[in-house]
């Protein structure tokens, strides 16, 4: 132990990062002990500030500890030393109050689930907290969801109506405890409590149950088939019985979700074994502190009922999991698993068990759906009287509490990426508000100082929409908005921002929208700016992608991007999706980052415009048409050769009068967008093999076709059996408005054609299913090979939301390793359109750089005639 005998020097560390909240002061405080130091450690709004005085062996000893036994969810991005005068007659080291001001340089912790020292506490029937749904301490439990403002203490939180029992409080303030300053900090004395009420609205206040009755009669009402509304972490989770048919069915109906896969909570990792190949990087996914919503391939069952119902996820053999990541999860699960097994005692025991009966093991997991609480098209229920109004209809029961949720977050879903990290369908709750941490803002103050980078806000997407705002070297991601559709979801879109701007203290210089001039979030994006007196800046939608993916990677110079994704509203008017693209995000440019075409997808036709979108086989059919080839039924080849003005539909007779104007519409252009898309590609192939002709879920088409490949035997789909998938020159006018070298056009049509042709022989599904998607990535890795070797660049950002498809991420990447190229994907957010406010974020940043240093722009503020507040060119 180092003391206080021989020399003695002080030594001053200003911590930066999540450092409040997260049992970071009595860390220091045992560590300063432990070493025999003085002084103290505050919170502040600069840090935690650290002072601590003593020998020098117990100063270095305590330095290395402190960037090297962090508590658990403890995150340094910064650390400040320097030296400071002594002070004499200090005795002790001591954790002071907090102190107050503007602007701050921490970080508020995401939500964390249970640890283990908590779970033992709710498992340990003497302990005050056994089963208590609300149990947590400083290394886990709620954060950002209850977190009002910085500095983050009980106050600031909405734990503050919930003044702490005399056992809490002595907890609180006992620098040794784990609970030490756990702002939730609660018991069943003095803490949140539930409360059971029926569907019909009778609960509590007119002899409803509460607190452990009510869990265990909750439980019971799932066991017997029920559907529930259950407030969580971040909002409202509708839940039922996974193996009970007819409560998935009932909850499909009640939610309008025909297909759409539902996540599942599993009681334990040994439940969720039971239905799930989970492999060592799920099972680490699974059981991580952020406990996102985890893709696991399916066992398949020999015998008896299933585990889960396959209404659960009809078009995919995966399922996606979590484990119970609150206490009030825990003992839900631990009570249904107690419920079911009773069932099956009674039912064995009766001579009349019905054929449903066989279900009722005791071996049989416990396991629940848990999918977001709220109406289609809007955010997940957050309060109590909003989840009655709007989940009146769908819940037999409503489990609520008295501890309100400030902040809707989603669950996360994600799955690993084998070899290269995790790929997230969603980001949300567990992750958020972690930032993604940036390079230098290029051109600006910030290059080298990045306190002095200016503050951008990237209000997103119009599909999966997140808003990003920048501080310093970070980026914060928001979490999951949804589709901005109805003035719900804008409403959403507004409290974010605004509590994140407060949260963090800091306002946007500049704001920056998708070029779409009809985007709800343009509109948002408009309205601030007036408020504000900000200029707006307008990037296109594929550009944003690429500058997101790069700056995940924090990649720094010349590259290309692939951009491959739905449609998107491109810089020349059309239609967008299946884009490679050439960034340069060093500002070779005066003007700012380099942005060039280079090539595209062979363009689509997409009759009925969003109905092409929705329903797949106009696109399927009007390609065939464009390219005189006959239409397909799932026997092979339909009456008649190539399609003539009737072009009559016999396997689709829903369809057959809309597909009778399809010849005109193509002919005559009426109401038929072209596109690029890579995503409408997909589409059109998924239907052209029988596979989906309308969707009731964005990506459906596309899930189905990746589904039908894994069917095929490996040695079938071989590269020798690759479809040719060649580039030429494009033939359009798309890059000589702008200067840049013409676009070259990769040949889909072709790839199409061949498919089409495979299918016509009689080649199984899963073989051409399969062989579509690695002649694909084989083609587009050529391409992009040829035009890496003309502009001199290795780096290839792959993002958009075709990457979600694992098949053609891990194809592309390692077509184009194979070539000598350094692929880059997405690692920290989905390279879908939830990406898409970070990669407006930090080309934002990028242009005010430019605009703030002593280049052409000279160092002044922008106005509105400056052309940066004029639509952007791309």
């Amino acid at each position: 132990m180092g003391g206080l005998s021989g020399s003695s020097r002080r030594i001053r560390f200003v911590a930066r990062g999540q450092v409040q909240g997260v049992g970071f002061r009595p860390f220091v405080f045992a560590l300063a002990e432990e070493n025999g130091l003085t002084g103290f450690v505050r919170n502040s709004p600069r840090g935690v500030v650290i002072e601590v005085q003593g020998g020098e062996e117990g100063l270095n000893a305590f330095a290395l500890g402190l960037e090297r036994k962090l508590p658990p969810l403890a995150r340094l991005t910064g650390l400040e030393r320097e030296d400071c005068a002594t002070f004499s007659g200090e005795s002790a080291f001591v954790i002071s109050r907090s102190t107050a001001g503007c602007g701050h340089s921490v970080l508020v912790s995401p939500d964390i689930c249970t640890c283990r020292d908590c779970a033992a506490d709710m498992d340990a029937p003497g302990n005050r907290r056994f089963r208590y749904p609300f149990t947590n301490c400083t290394n886990c439990g709620p954060r950002y969801s209850i977190t009002r403002s910085i500095p983050y203490d009980r106050p600031a939180t909405s734990m503050a109506c919930f003044p702490m029992c005399p056992d809490c409080r002595a907890e609180y303030e006992n620098p040794r405890d784990r609970r030490f300053h756990a702002q939730p900090n609660a018991c069943p004395v003095c803490g949140p409590n539930v409360r059971l009420i029926s569907g019909k609205g009778d609960g509590a206040g007119s002899g409803g149950l509460t607190g452990d009755a009510a869990m265990r009669a909750l439980a019971g009402i799932l066991a017997d088939g029920g559907v529930a509304a259950v407030k969580g972490l971040g909002g409202f989770h509708l839940a039922c019985d996974a193996a009970d048919a007819q409560a998935v069915a009932a909850l499909r109906l009640r939610k309008n979700r025909p297909h759409k896969p539902f996540a599942v909570m599993a009681a334990s990792l040994d439940d969720a074994r039971l239905i799930a190949d989970i492999g060592p990087e799920e099972e680490a996914l699974l059981t991580s502190p952020e406990r996102p919503v985890v893709i696991c391939p399916l066992l398949k069952q020999t015998s008896g009922e299933p585990f889960i119902s396959p209404l659960v996820s009809p078009d995919t053999a995966g399922v996606g999991i979590m484990l119970p990541y609150t206490p009030l999860h825990r003992v839900l699960l631990e009570y249904f698993g107690a419920s079911m097994r009773e069932r099956a005692s009674v039912k064995t025991a009766s001579r009349e068990e019905s054929a449903r009966s066989s279900g009722w093991s005791s071996k049989r997991p416990a396991i629940l759906v848990m999918t977001s609480g709220n109406p289609g098209g809007e955010p997940i229920c957050l309060g109590n009287r909003e989840a009655l109004d709007k989940l009146g209809g769908m819940a037999d029961a409503f489990l609520l509490h008295d501890r309100d949720i400030l902040v809707r977050v989603d669950d996360s879903v994600a799955r690993p990426l084998p070899g290269r990290g995790t790929l997230f369908f969603r980001r949300a709750r567990g992750y958020v508000p972690r930032p993604v941490q940036l390079g230098p803002a290029v051109g600006s103050p910030g290059k080298d100082d990045p306190s002095d980078a200016p503050v951008i806000l990237g209000v997103g997407a119009e599909l999966k929409n997140t808003l990003c705002l920048t501080k310093g070297g970070d980026a914060f991601v928001s979490q999951h908005i949804g589709d901005m559709s109805t003035l719900e979801t804008a409403v959403f879109h507004k409290e974010i921002r605004e509590h994140l701007t407060m949260l963090l203290q800091v306002g946007p210089q500049a704001v920056v929208r998708d070029l779409h001039p009809d985007y709800l979030s343009g509109d948002l994006a408009e309205a601030l700016a007036r408020e504000k007196d900000i200029p707006v800046l307008r990037l296109q939608h594929h550009f944003a992608h690429a500058h997101a993916v790069l700056a995940e990677n924090r990649h720094n110079g010349p590259a290309l991007a692939l951009a491959l994704d739905g449609t998107g509203l491109g810089g020349d008017g059309s239609l967008w999706g299946g884009e490679f693209l050439y960034v340069d995000n060093s500002g070779a440019d005066e003007n700012g980052p380099v942005h060039m075409r280079l090539a595209h997808l062979a363009p689509l036709p997409l009759p009925g415009g969003e109905a092409a979108i929705r329903e797949p086989w106009r696109i399927a059919h009007a390609l065939l048409m464009h390219l005189g080839l006959p239409p397909v039924s799932s026997k092979g080849m339909s009456p008649g050769s190539v399609p003539d003005a009737g072009f009559a539909l016999p396997w689709l007779p829903e369809y057959e009068d809309a597909a009778r104007f399809l010849p005109r519409m193509l002919g005559k252009g009426i109401n038929t967008p072209w596109s690029t898309s890579c995503g409408r590609l997909f589409d059109a192939v998924s239907s052209l093999l029988g596979l989906c002709d309308a969707t009731t879920y964005e990506g459906q088409a596309a899930v189905r076709l990746e589904e039908a490949q894994r069917g095929a035997a490996h040695e079938g789909a071989g590269k020798h059996a690759l479809y040719p998938c060649a580039f030429s020159l494009a033939g359009d006018s798309g890059g000589k408005d702008f200067g840049i070298p013409e676009p070259l056009r990769l040949d889909t049509h072709g790839l199409f054609a061949e498919v089409h042709a495979d299918r016509l022989r009689g080649t199984p599904v899963p073989v051409i299913a399969r062989r579509f998607h690695a002649s694909l990535a084989e083609g587009m890795a050529l391409l992009a090979a040829h035009l890496a070797e003309k502009h001199n660049v290795r780096h290839v950002g792959l993002s958009g939301g075709c990457l979600q498809n694992v098949t053609l991420a891990l194809s592309l990447a390692s077509a184009l390793e194979e070539k000598g190229l350094i692929p880059l994907l997405h690692k920290d957010l989905p390279p879908g359109d939830g990406c898409i406010s970070l990669g407006q974020a930090v080309w934002g940043r990028m242009m005010m750089g430019k605009n703030a240093s002593g280049g052409q722009r000279g160092q002044r503020p922008l106005r509105r005639d400056d052309p940066l507040w004029k639509p952007h060119r791309d």
